[in-house]
């Protein structure tokens, strides 16, 4: 089963790379929901990071009051890597887990959209690494606009990841997203050749 590793910088569009991709029938791995799933009230890492992060980031419900801890976990790098430890072997267990369904229904290629594919080093387990790009002002305007980010988060965010260099250097195929959509429909195109070869290998 080919692996093809989405990535892509915060605010690049790589959701976006992924339903298009979804549409021409590949399934979609989704680290985002995965990392939903396991601080759902319940779980072991929800408990886990009201300890580190304090108990008010939890909504009345129980639920994760998920703005709240991002703004505490990405303050500096030490407080990212204390989130990525709580969360991350959780993020892997059950990713692994999805990949074996997967393989075990016969699927030809699934598509691991991740936005730290690269930061964590699960690039090289990938057999073809995809990489949204998209510079580094726009995607800040769209998180402003898209997602109520203020400007100084957005950029702390952005700081948050590995430089666009370092992801770009691990791709083997870049998708350039500062375009319209009618562009990237035809990368796409041309994307989905190459894994349909990719997969009669």
């Amino acid at each position: 089963m080919l692996r093809i590793g989405l990535t892509g910088g915060i605010g690049s569009g790589k959701t976006t790379v992924a339903d298009l991709l979804r549409s021409h029938g590949l399934p979609v791995i989704d680290a985002d929901l995965i990392a939903r799933d396991v601080v759902k009230p319940g779980e072991p890492a929800l408990a886990e990071l009201a300890e580190a992060f304090g108990h008010d980031i939890l909504n009345e419900d129980g639920s994760l009051n998920r703005s709240l801890l991002a703004t505490r976990a990405f303050v500096d790098a030490k407080h990212t890597e204390l989130l990525n430890s709580i969360t991350h072997p959780r993020i892997k267990a059950e990713t692994a887990r999805r990949f074996a369904v997967a393989e075990a229904a016969g699927e030809k290629a699934v598509v691991y959209d991740m936005p730290l594919l690269v930061d964590n080093g699960l690039d090289k387990d990938m057999d073809l690494v995809v990489v949204v790009n998209v510079d580094a002002e726009t995607r800040v305007s769209r998180l402003v606009k898209w997602r109520g980010l203020t400007e100084e988060d957005a950029r702390r965010r952005l700081d948050a990841q590995i430089s666009d260099e370092q992801r770009l250097a691990a791709a083997d195929v870049v998708i350039d997203n500062n375009g319209h959509l009618e562009c990237l429909d035809r990368q796409i195109a041309d994307l989905m050749v190459r894994i349909r070869g990719l997969e009669v290998e």
